[in-house]
């Protein structure tokens, strides 16, 4: 079995800068209402096609609302074989109040 590491928002956030990917597991509709810039949202139905087309090189950032389900994820993508797979501490709630520069916004509907 493989491991992943519960990172901060600091070391998340420099992972990142070097091309971290990061996936967002929250509902559809909190991803839709703003999530970290450049997440992909992954749920039952898109999670075969990410899992299929994945670098498991590259490191992998889960995040979810609070750091709780993340964790649980993050174990699921290490069982896989993903070789640098981090949980994020404090989750997305946290990441919008330290960083809410770097959140993707929703668009507004007209």
């Amino acid at each position: 079995m493989s491991e992943f590491e519960r990172i901060g928002l600091e070391p998340a956030r420099q992972l990142l800068e070097q091309g971290a990917a990061v996936v967002d597991i929250r509902d559809p509709h909190s991803f839709a209402g703003g999530h970290i810039t450049g997440a992909l949202h992954l749920d039952n139905n898109s999670l075969p096609d990410f899992v299929t087309a994945a670098d498991r090189e590259q490191a992998l950032i889960v995040c979810c609302y609070h750091g709780n389900s993340s964790q649980q994820a993050a174990a699921y993508f290490a069982d896989l074989g993903f070789a640098r797979v981090y949980s994020l501490d404090g989750g997305y709630a946290l990441w919008q109040q330290q960083y809410p520069d770097k959140i993707a916004q929703p668009t507004p509907q007209t």
